[in-house]
């Protein structure tokens, strides 16, 4: 029986967050045959300063983002552009009705985004409005939504039960890390050196722990918020 091809919404705060937490997932989607979207809610850029004393632009983000999108051979992402690291400071109405948009423009079946548990707090606006975006209405087209976990956000968040990341579903990247990481390279600024949490050899880590604790050589995991049958 021939499989039934999915439509993938991958909604992230900030480009570089989509492959830290699923690249491997994504490219695994797209190795399948499936269509794969990305939706970045904020610029990533423009809460930080230069040398200069003047505010980062957002160019080479989006760029960066483009680029890991053909590596991964996805659909080009979409940006909305929200300033970066305050996105509490907006209407949450008007994220989700801009969220919400996007999701009755593609009616993707599956949506991966963050954890709501994250350090960061456009990282944890963004799972809201997801879950809002996409609650279950009659005719919505999302059947399932999964949270990942990135690297200097996720495990970095207070510790305590509420907030912590408890996965409880894996996806075997075994034969997709080594593009996982390809596409990381494209976010070379954004990366940092060893021992930090984000770096290429935590990311490797992370997956072949990840792997391990399923019998698998690298995974990526995953916290079910919704699943529909």
């Amino acid at each position: 029986m021939r499989q039934i091809k999915k439509k993938i919404l991958v909604i992230a705060a900030h480009p570089d967050d989509e492959i830290l937490g699923c690249g491997g997932t994504m490219a695994r989607h797209t190795d399948n045959g499936d269509k794969v979207f990305t939706l970045f809610l904020s610029d990533g850029a423009t809460s930080r300063i230069d040398k200069n004393n003047h505010i980062v632009d957002n160019i080479s983000r989006v760029n960066a983002g483009i680029s890991a999108s053909k590596i991964l051979c996805v659909n080009p992402p979409k940006f909305l552009n929200m300033p970066d690291n305050r996105m509490d400071t907006l209407p949450f109405l008007d994220i989700v009705k801009k969220v919400e948009s996007i999701i009755n423009e593609i009616n993707p079946e599956v949506i991966y985004t963050h954890h709501f548990g994250d350090l960061n707090i456009d990282h944890q606006i963004t799972h809201k409005a997801v879950m809002t975006a996409a609650r279950p209405q009659p005719n919505c087209s999302v059947r399932e939504i999964y949270s990942f976990e990135v690297l200097s956000s996720t495990e970095w968040s207070t510790p305590s039960p509420e907030l912590s990341f408890v996965p409880n579903f894996f996806v075997n990247i075994s034969t997709t890390l080594d593009q996982k990481l390809l596409a990381l390279k494209a976010y070379s600024d954004e990366m940092r050196d060893f021992p930090h949490s984000r770096s290429v050899e935590s990311v490797v880590f992370l997956a072949r722990y990840r792997g391990a604790t399923m019998g698998m050589n690298a995974a990526e995991a995953f916290k079910v918020e919704r699943i529909l049958n």
